[in-house]
C-alpha cells in the first residue's frame, strides 16, 4: 500500500510536529497541525516559517486547536506526559485511524495502548533536531533520519507505507526492533538534562572535560539498567548500538573523548538546545520523568543504582519551579557529589 498525497493530522505543533508538517506539506501532502492557540494563530496569520539546514521558506499550512475531521493518517508529536490526553481529546476522529507515535522515552506506546487498539499504533524513533521557541517559526537543525515499526506486532505493509511517506520529508527506515531503538535513543537522551539545567548547548557541555565525563556516566547508568532488564538495544541510523557498548568498555576519559567527538560532528550554525531546555524556555513542563526518570524508576525496580539520573530529575524539577539555571561549574559539582559512590 501507499499513502498518496495523504490527508495527515499532526497532533502536537511543537518542534518535531511543525518541522515534519512543513516538510510533508511542501512535498504535496494535505497536512493539518493541531496545536496550542499561540502557535495556531501565528500559523494562520503568517504561515509556518522554517529556517535551518534546508534553507528558509514559509509554508501555508492548515492549523487548528483540535481535530475536526477524520484523517487518513495521524501523527502524535506531543510530549509523553501529554500523549494520552491528546489522543482522548481527539478520539472522535481517530477511530480506526493509524496513529504514529513520535515521543521520546519508552513509555508512550504502552500508555496509549490503554486507549487505542494496539493494532492502530506504529511507533517512530525521532532523530530530527529542531528548535521551536517562537510561535509560527521552527529551526530545522538536522533533518532525520527516522525509524518506524510496530510496537506490539510484527511489521507489515502499512509500516512500510508510513516509512515511504515520511521519506517525502526526511530519511526513514523500518526497524525490526523498535523497542530496542527507543531504548538506545533514551540512553542518548539522558544527556538532555545537561544543557537544560545550564541554558547552554550540547557542544558547550561536551567541551567541558568534567561535564562530558559525567554525561558518559549518566548514559552508562541507563545502559546498566537496560542490560539488567534484558533489553536488546537496536542501532539508530546515526548511532550504532556497538558505539554505546564501546563507550562502556573504554576508560572513562577516553569514552568521554569519543562522545565529545560525536557531539562535534553534530555541530551546526544553529545551537543544538535539546527538547528539555526548549520546554523550560517556553515555560512548559518537561518530560524529564519519562527520560532520566524512566531509568531511575526501572533501576529501582531492578536494584540498579542510578544516582546521577536521580539527581538530574530532582534538579530539573527544581528548575521548573524556580526558573533559576545552574552554572556549568555548580552543576558539575552537584553531580560529582551525587555520583561519587557510583
Amino acid at each position: 500500500m501507499r499513502f498518496r498525497a495523504a490527508r495527515i493530522a499532526i497532533i502536537g505543533a511543537g518542534a518535531i510536529g511543525s518541522a515534519l508538517g512543513a516538510l510533508l506539506s511542501r512535498a504535496g501532502h494535505d497536512v493539518t497541525l493541531i496545536g496550542r492557540a499561540a502557535q495556531v494563530d501565528a500559523i494562520r496569520r503568517d504561515g509556518l516559517r522554517v529556517d535551518g539546514a534546508l534553507g528558509s521558506f514559509t509554508v501555508p499550512i492548515a492549523a487548528a486547536p483540535a481535530l475536526e475531521f477524520r484523517p487518513e493518517l495521524a501523527f502524535l508529536t506531543v510530549k509523553t506526559q501529554d500523549a494520552l490526553a491528546a489522543v482522548q481529546a481527539n478520539a472522535g476522529f481517530l477511530e480506526g485511524v493509524t496513529l504514529v507515535t513520535f515521543q521520546n522515552g519508552v513509555r508512550s506506546d504502552a500508555l496509549l495502548a490503554a486507549a487505542v487498539p494496539p493494532q492502530q499504533l506504529i511507533s517512530a524513533v525521532v532523530n530530527i533536531h529542531a528548535n521551536f521557541l517562537t510561535p509560527g517559526a521552527v529551526t530545522l537543525i538536522y533533518p532525520g533520519p527516522l525509524l518506524v515499526g510496530r510496537p506490539f506486532a510484527p511489521n507489515d505493509a502499512q509500516v512500510a507505507a508510513v516509512a515511504a511517506l515520511l521519506r517525502d520529508a526526511v530519511p526513514a527506515k523500518v526497524s525490526a526492533n523498535i523497542h530496542g531503538a527507543h531504548w538506545l535513543k533514551l540512553i542518548v537522551n539522558l544527556n538532555n538534562a545537561f544543557p537544560a539545567l545550564t541554558d547552554t548547548t550540547f557542544h558547550q557541555i561536551y567541551a567541558d572535560p568534567v561535564l562530558r565525563q559525567l554525561a558518559v556516566k549518566t548514559m552508562l547508568e541507563g545502559l546498566r539498567v537496560a542490560q539488567r532488564a534484558g533489553i536488546r538495544l537496536a542501532s539508530l541510523p546515526d548511532t550504532p548500538a556497538a558505539l554505546i557498548h564501546l563507550v562502556a568498555w573504554l576508560p572513562l576519559r577516553l569514552a568521554a573523548a569519543v562522545a565529545a567527538a560525536k557531539a562535534r560532528r553534530m555541530q551546526a550554525r544553529w545551537p543544538l538546545l535539546g527538547s528539555t531546555l526548549q520546554s523550560l524556555k517556553r515555560k512548559r513542563p518537561t518530560e524529564i520523568d519519562y527520560l532520566n526518570g524512566e531509568v531511575v524508576r526501572l533501576g529501582r525496580e531492578l536494584g540498579v543504582a542510578t544516582p546521577l539520573n536521580a539527581a538530574l530529575v530532582e534538579m530539573v524539577h527544581q528548575l521548573e519551579q524556580s526558573g533559576q539555571f545552574c552554572t556549568l561549574q555548580s552543576m558539575g559539582s552537584a553531580l560529582s557529589a551525587a555520583g561519587s559512590g557510583s
